[in-house]
């Protein structure tokens, strides 16, 4: 795999379980930097994904970095698995459930009823196990102190929301977004619509605009390609 490191690359990666959006960026800095025997290269990422997510991260290189905010103002496309009846502190299972809530009252008619409430402009508040600052302080540093603080909700665009198999505890998903969704969020809401509780308990990210993961390699492929 041949680099431009004149005129900036476009990376595809797929990012694996437990790496941090940062790792990756971190890892390919250092590679091409030995790679190409370089002291400094702009390397970022156009739009975060959660350790316990999987999928497409879109890598910038170079002068390409000048584009990340157009990247990551394209729509994003997830799959994934809510488990209903339960709720953690991070929305997902970065922490353990903490609260559970009856399921008998739900069947697959009202688990399609409520999905079709989400599709359109809605609400969401971010969780507080989330990277977003408040006065200067990421909101997880703040979550693991066991601090809780106001969180202004935002408006988000859910372009679609379609239940792709129905076995309780357990449903899975296919959901289009704007930037700036939160699909834990969506879960927990979610549940809530159900008059339950609800948690993220699989995410992968499968398109962002028009690129697919399909078109993606994993960070050591790239690594020893280049």
């Amino acid at each position: 795999m041949s680099i431009n490191i004149k005129e900036g690359e476009l990376i595809l990666i797929d990012k694996e379980l437990n790496w941090t959006s940062f790792d990756v960026v971190n890892k390919i800095r250092y590679a091409i930097k030995k790679k190409f025997d370089i002291k400094k290269i702009k390397v970022g990422h156009a739009g975060t994904l959660d350790p316990l997510a999987t999928g497409l991260l879109i890598i910038c290189c170079g002068k390409m970095t000048k584009s990340i905010n157009n990247f990551s103002a394209m729509n994003k496309t997830y799959s994934g698995k809510i488990t209903i009846g339960s709720t953690t502190p991070s929305y997902d299972l970065e922490t353990k459930p903490n609260v559970h809530y009856p399921i008998d009252h739900i069947d697959e008619k009202l688990i399609l009823k409520t999905a079709k409430k989400f599709v359109g402009k809605i609400f969401q508040t971010p969780p507080m196990f989330s990277a977003i600052k408040k006065d200067g302080v990421r909101l997880y540093n703040l979550a693991r102190q066991g601090k809780e603080i106001k969180i202004d909700k935002r408006e988000v665009s859910i372009d679609s929301f379609e239940i792709t198999s129905f076995n309780l505890p357990e449903i899975s998903f296919n959901v289009t977004c704007s930037k700036g969704t939160y699909i834990r969020s969506l879960a927990h809401d979610f549940g809530k619509e159900l008059n339950s509780g609800a948690h993220l308990s699989e995410l992968r990210r499968i398109k962002i605009g028009d690129y697919s993961v399909k078109d993606s390699v994993k960070v050591m492929d790239f690594i020893r390609g280049i």
